[in-house]
């Protein structure tokens, strides 16, 4: 593990409140909004782990790690969360080396944590309708340092998939169910399918798609976590609770029901 950072690292700096800022030490002289000017080049050849006065504040240098990258993301739309993320991983059983499609990048979120669980080998392919949203998606990646594993296509998933032989799918768009015909033709035999909805009557239609098709294993779930503050006061839930964000449904293709 690398002890000092180097020219063209990406780093995280971590401030007293937590916050999270992503730097490329290759990039340029940047000011940022309550802190001021930092200039990536002077990091290089800092210790790892090490404290460091920017301004008037205290950071902390690390190499960022897959929650840093997420939660530096500059947002554009609407993010799928880390502990939804998370669950897409597991029960998609997605792996180094791995084929994965996404539909609807958004701002990259998802897009950086595939990358992250199918590297170094795998790839990831998102299409988008919207090119503004693969833009800004890819900026984010490349702060992310992933863009090899990702290749982007301006391209309706509800009108047909170019690849074959795919993992898994994850549709984070509007009408899931308009694609499970699509992903069914086109994922390998025990790959995943699966769906992020906000609403429950999206999941509804969805699984009544999915149930005219040869996958088994469906099932939906919600994710609501609730973070513990610990202090010397004592113990109590966080009043910042974040309770519904979305509705996971999932499905592995088999031949025949």
């Amino acid at each position: 593990m690398k002890q000092m950072v180097e020219q063209n690292d990406i780093v995280v700096l971590i401030d007293e409140n937590l916050k999270k800022i992503i730097v490329d030490t290759n990039g340029k002289t940047d000011k940022i909004r309550g802190i001021g000017v930092i200039d990536p080049k002077t990091l290089v050849g800092k210790e790892y782990g090490s404290r460091l006065e920017i301004g008037n504040k205290t950071f902390w240098l690390l190499i960022p790690s897959l929650q840093d990258k997420l939660q530096g993301l500059h947002r554009q739309a609407q993010i799928i969360l880390p502990r939804d993320a998370a669950h897409i991983l597991m029960y998609c059983s997605i792996e180094p080396g791995q084929t994965v499609l996404e539909a609807g990048i958004g701002s990259g979120s998802l897009t950086i944590v595939l990358a992250s669980a199918v590297a170094p080998n795998g790839k990831v392919i998102s299409y988008d309708i919207r090119e503004e949203f693969i833009d800004h998606a890819m900026k984010n990646l490349r702060q992310s340092g992933l863009t090899q594993y990702v290749t982007t296509k301006i391209k309706d998933v509800t009108e047909g998939i170019d690849e074959k032989d795919l993992d898994a799918i994850i549709l984070d768009i509007p009408n899931p169910w308009a694609a499970v015909e699509h992903a069914w033709n086109v994922l390998k035999v025990g790959g995943y399918l699966c769906s992020y909805s906000p609403l429950i009557s999206q999941v509804e239609q969805t699984v009544k798609t999915i149930e005219h098709y040869a996958f088994i294993e469906c099932k939906t779930f919600e994710n609501i976590q609730r973070e513990m503050i610990v202090s010397k006061y004592g113990t109590r839930p966080s009043f910042d609770m974040l309770g519904h964000t979305g509705y996971l449904t999932f499905a592995r293709k088999v031949r025949a029901l």
